[in-house]
């Protein structure tokens, strides 16, 4: 068995524009303020582990070589994980068997992005197979356009119901967003104004894609011997599920989606968890798009297949609800890839903590983060507690 993990200490920057900073200053913002929430120095990390999106994005070969200084990762162990979308929980993951594994006792994990330095867009439309794919998907909103439309038919939901569905989830996310000092997009919207905005990839439209953002997150992992000796209060990594599936977008099912499913039941199966739904206090779902959160209520057990939308229109995953979901405005607002899966890690984390300020939930004793990546076939999770 691994030995016990916990989550000491994070550190998020303010997410958007950010041209005030070059990429290794952003990170070194991050770093910082992790190590001061742990309340260790540089000389504490034993290792660390740092991620991006592959190179093409970053402009450079080698970018954790770049940040090493700003990481204060020099003479020390650096690996660098790039799993597209869900390097953030890659990163997270990696971090945790550093801990487990009896390595090492604290290990500095970092994600980021400088999106506004690159070309996202050109990035994401290239990284598919050039003979069919690449033509015909154009990157990332063409690919979950497709997946919208086989959810909706796979079940025979009404569009109009899902797009209602949808609507809400972004209303409620950006929302929530204007109470997170570190997100992107704050904007107060209405149902009707993500009806109305223009169609991206149909039936997907603007209003329900995430933006493209400069920012980083940096997380503390330490031994139970360790986190002992420091002062704040530590969260325990219960359970840990990572899936990939089929590379090629046309050779697996993306509604009954298996890498999600399996990633959550290992994870669950770690955590002694039985009923997602009851035992889960919050939850930070990877939502780069509306639509994709009712793919992921169903592959994670919190509702049967098809329900969905019957989850929103009862509130359960709404503010105030019995299970809420990305109450800090989740992907959808706030989105430097390479750090946005260790971002649903960090907040579950401060829920847990009580320290997330005016998008706290009350009681959170048990949480799940999660985040989607590859070209769509890698799916993680990792469920945290109060409690070993």
């Amino acid at each position: 068995m691994p030995r016990p993990v916990a989550i000491v200490g994070t550190g998020q920057t303010r997410c958007g524009k950010r041209l005030d900073v070059s990429y290794p200053e952003l990170i070194r913002e991050a770093v910082v303020a992790a190590l001061k929430d742990a309340g260790i120095s540089f000389d504490d990390v034993q290792a660390v582990v740092t991620g991006s999106m592959p190179p093409p994005m970053e402009g450079v070969n080698g970018p954790h070589l770049y940040w090493a200084d700003a990481m204060g990762a020099v003479g020390k162990p650096l690996i660098r994980v790039a799993t597209c979308g869900s390097t953030g929980v890659s990163i997270a993951h990696a971090a945790f068997y550093h801990v487990a594994s009896g390595l090492f006792d604290v290990v500095l994990a970092v994600g980021a992005e400088k999106m506004y330095e690159g070309e996202p867009q050109g990035t994401m439309s290239t990284v598919a197979d050039p003979f069919f794919q690449r033509p015909f998907l154009a990157g990332a909103p063409g690919i979950f356009a497709l997946q919208c439309n086989e959810y909706m038919h796979h079940y025979g939901l009404p569009e109009e119901r899902v797009r209602e569905a949808a609507a809400l989830i972004s209303v409620r996310n950006h929302n929530d967003a204007l109470d997170n000092p570190y997100a992107h997009i704050k904007v107060k919207i209405t149902v009707e104004d993500v009806l109305k905005s223009r169609v991206i990839a149909y039936p997907v439209r603007l209003l329900d894609v995430c933006p493209s953002s400069d920012g980083s997150c940096a997380m503390v992992y330490a031994s139970q011997d360790a986190a002992k000796k420091l002062p704040g209060t530590p969260v325990w990594v219960k359970g840990v599920g990572y899936c990939g599936e089929e590379h090629f977008f046309g050779d697996s099912e993306k509604v009954r989606w298996q890498s999600a499913i399996q990633s959550a039941k290992h994870a669950y199966r770690m955590a002694g968890i039985i009923n997602p739904r009851k035992e889960l206090d919050v939850a930070e779902v990877y939502n780069p798009f509306t639509f994709q959160e009712l793919l992921f209520y169903e592959c994670f057990g919190f509702c049967d297949e098809g329900k969905g939308c019957e989850l929103v229109e009862k509130g359960v995953v709404m503010e105030g609800g019995d299970l809420p979901c990305d109450p800090s405005g989740g992907v959808l607002c706030t989105n430097p890839i390479g750090a946005t899966g260790l971002q649903r890690v960090a907040e579950v984390v401060l829920q847990i903590q009580g320290k997330a300020g005016a998008h706290q939930i009350d009681g959170v004793q048990t949480g799940l983060a999660h985040a989607m990546g590859g070209m769509d076939q890698f799916n993680g999770i990792m469920i945290l507690g109060k409690n070993i």
